[in-house]
């Protein structure tokens, strides 16, 4: 057999070519101008938490659960006709009979503390997420409640009432517990009320810890609360409920929603929070959000908005 050193030429030169190129990449993007994360750093496909950087905070979105509901018009722009529903569905390539619901707290590292919002539907929906963003249920040292709906509560306490987070203080607004206190409700009486005597209840503007200060959002519930993250320069809202749809909630802010017990109150409340988000190009983190939850605000029309989900903003530090 005749080998043809111009063959082999050719082909040591294609491969120089090559490690040239993939070593040129690594320069760009790894070298002293670049940061190459590593896969726990972020989001990688499937996984159940996202963490970056805001100035000097550590945020991590929690993935708690996620399931698909049947006929989302039961919930969703329930005063809006069928038509109206399935076109503005269509325009965002929406199926009209069925959707899918996510449902994700937040922690933030804040100097020595470490701030859960919102703990889930039970102590192994949160617990599981928490590990993975590097965080055991005895570390969290703030567990803050933005409203008491089952979905953002059920994480306090097992089913034999022990608590999740032993190490703990609890923050919630006032308006909230005071309203909820009043009413006969199972989830209320079993998670929240049992750690009536370690809660500290905040008001608009009032601070959780550093860089975190609170926001009155009613509607959602009587005294839904959101709030703003901020460091280094950059802000961040977690926005909690405020919207549960980032079409049928968000991008119609008049669209009535099934869970808002003031209706009214809710949409003025989108209206004038996701107005602000969209003036100030501030991000932020919404409860029920597609994973990881975290996207940008832009206006459409008149008193609309569009949701822009976050692609790599948030790893760029």
């Amino acid at each position: 057999m005749t080998i043809n050193t111009q063959d082999i030429f050719t082909f040591d030169r294609r491969n120089l070519l090559k490690h040239s190129v993939a070593a040129a990449a690594v320069g760009a993007f790894g070298g002293a101008s670049g940061r190459l994360l590593a896969a726990d750093d972020a989001m990688v496909p499937n996984s159940n938490k996202y963490s970056f950087m805001l100035g000097d905070l550590k945020v991590s979105t929690l993935l708690a659960g996620s399931r698909v509901v049947p006929e989302p018009q039961s919930i969703f722009g329930m005063n809006v006709s069928a038509e109206a529903f399935a076109e503005a569905s269509a325009e965002n390539f929406l199926p009209i009979d069925q959707a899918r619901f996510f449902f994700t707290p937040t922690v933030v590292k804040s100097g020595d503390d470490v701030v859960l919002f919102d703990t889930g539907f039970n102590p192994a929906s949160i617990s599981a997420p928490l590990k993975a963003a590097g965080i055991e249920p005895d570390d969290v040292t703030v567990v803050v409640i933005t409203h008491m709906h089952g979905d953002h509560i059920g994480g306090l306490s097992g089913e034999d009432g022990e608590a999740t987070f032993k190490n703990a203080r609890y923050v919630t607004g006032q308006a909230e517990f005071d309203a909820w206190s009043k009413q006969d409700n199972d989830n209320f009486e079993n998670k929240v009320a049992p750690l009536a005597e370690k809660m500290e209840f905040i008001k608009d503007g009032g601070s959780v810890a550093s860089g975190i200060t609170a926001m009155a959002a009613f509607g959602h519930t009587p005294g839904h609360m959101i709030y703003m993250l901020d460091s280094g320069g950059k802000q961040l809202m977690i926005a909690a409920d405020t919207a549960n749809h980032y079409v049928w909630s968000l991008a119609y802010p008049e669209w009535e929603v099934k869970f808002d017990m003031d209706k009214a109150a809710a949409a003025a409340t989108r209206k004038q929070v996701f107005g602000m988000l969209a003036a100030d190009k501030v991000p932020f983190i919404g409860y029920h959000m597609p994973f990881p939850g975290i996207g940008f605000v832009e206006t459409r029309g008149e008193g609309g908005f569009r949701y822009v989900a976050a692609s790599y903003q948030m790893d760029l530090g």
